[in-house]
């Protein structure tokens, strides 16, 4: 891993993301930076939004025919809102609505008008014209009042004679002692303001943003519950295709070769006095068709057993068991059957583990363990072999881990060099 220097960092209120950040920094740094100023742009802009938008409504409210239209005004409003915010809060502000599940303008409409989100956007619409916008008039006005006190002297060397100002709080500023004492009192009031106005206005953008925006982690919540959702449809296609193609080699290919068979068996005893060049190759053909269904069937347990649709768990694993190269004790405390993906998952786990145990482990034996309880199925392979066994080694368990975490399982794996491994999956199961 690269290492960061701590110079490399930014620091202060320029690399805040928020005004809330920027008035924690150093005073200094902060009255140095565009905070102060983001934050009166917020609010004198909020003034002239609210103002553009009372005037929308009150126009929309004058034609009758778009009385409608009213009832979805704080949806342009919200949009301008959340874009707002960045002068002083970065972070993204997302819509809280959803895509319509139809296409047309009816279809649109009718999702608006049944969202909280929209009725939520008419209210702060309201508050916000008549009386959010009068207290950013206020505060604003404040700090713009402050900042003509401070400028004052620049304001008498621009202004022409006859526009002077003759008095500020009270005092004569025709003079040059009277000018100087009001731009003291300015230069003193400022910083307080500037405070005081950047603090209200990242106060009032936090308002906003709860009322009109969705939190970035909803979303991420929303798009990782789709993603599981999609992960667990294409599991159950990909399932329900395996026992597709299981069905069809079983029924099928698996049938017609049983046929051949049988076919070249009667064959060899009707050429008992053929030539041996002739029965020679009946033989070959018939051995051939032998090992080209035995290949079939280990093909068609590969891809789903039939005996764990038929039958359930406990023999399609005493089978696996029966075919391992290496002894294996079965033990299944499972009582009844479990959901379909649940036993296709175990199945395969079990079917990866033992197929790892033959091929790489040197265990002189292993043993499966299945229970159910506590709603969960507990799946254990474990083995006294050599261990070291690795996931990113290639040996399958990645894609184990894929299969289970699709339903929200876990599997944990413990191989020390010298062994022994034990595979540990727990698989949600409520029945």
């Amino acid at each position: 891993m690269a290492e960061v220097l701590p110079q490399q960092i930014p620091r202060g209120p320029a690399a805040a993301g928020t005004a809330w950040l920027a008035l924690a920094g150093h005073p200094l740094r902060f009255l140095g930076s565009w905070w102060p100023w983001r934050s009166l742009a917020y609010l004198l802009s909020g003034v002239v939004v609210a103002a553009l938008w009372l005037a929308g409504v009150l126009a929309l409210m004058c034609v009758p025919a778009a009385g409608v239209l009213v009832l979805l005004a704080g949806i342009p409003l919200s949009g301008v809102e959340r874009r707002r915010l960045r002068l002083v809060d970065r972070a993204p502000a997302l819509s809280t609505h959803r895509r319509p599940g139809r296409r047309g303008a009816w279809a649109w409409f009718g999702t608006r008008l049944r969202e909280t989100g929209t009725w939520r956007e008419l209210g702060y619409g309201l508050l916000f014209s008549f009386g959010l916008a009068w207290v950013d008039f206020a505060v604003a006005a404040l700090v713009l009042c402050a900042v003509y006190m401070a400028g004052l002297p620049f304001v008498l060397l621009l202004t022409p004679p006859e526009y002077l100002p003759l008095e500020v709080l009270w005092l004569d500023v025709a003079d040059g002692p009277g000018a100087a004492l009001v731009s003291a009192a300015g230069l003193v009031v400022l910083p307080v303001v500037l405070y005081l106005a950047t603090a209200y206005a990242a106060g009032r953008a936090a308002m906003t943003r709860s009322m009109l925006a969705r939190r970035p982690d909803e979303s991420l919540r929303a798009e990782m519950v789709e993603l599981s959702r999609s992960r667990a449809r294409i599991l159950g296609a990909s399932d329900a295709q395996r026992r597709r193609i299981e069905r069809d080699l079983h029924d099928g290919a698996q049938q017609r070769l049983t046929g051949l068979i049988m076919t070249l068996g009667l064959t060899r005893l009707e050429l008992s006095g053929a030539p041996p060049a002739a029965r020679d190759l009946v033989e070959r053909a018939y051995g051939e068709a032998n090992q080209a269904l035995t290949e079939l069937r280990d093909l068609v347990r590969g891809i789903h057993p039939h005996v764990l649709t038929d039958r359930g768990l406990a023999p399609a694993l005493d089978e696996l068991a029966e075919r391992c190269a290496v002894p294996v004790d079965v033990d299944v405390r499972a009582p009844g059957r479990v959901p379909e993906p649940v036993e296709a998952a175990a199945w395969f786990v079990v079917a990866e583990a033992l197929t790892n145990v033959a091929r790489h482990s040197r265990a002189t034996g292993a043993r499966v363990t299945v229970e159910h309880g506590d709603g969960r199925l507990v799946v254990e392979v474990a083995d006294d072999g050599v261990g070291g066994a690795d996931a990113a080694g290639g040996t399958g368990l990645l894609g184990l881990a894929d299969r289970v975490s699709v339903l929200d399982g876990r599997i944990m794996l413990s191989s020390p060099q010298g062994g022994p491994t034990v595979l540990r999956v727990e698989l949600p199961c409520a029945s």
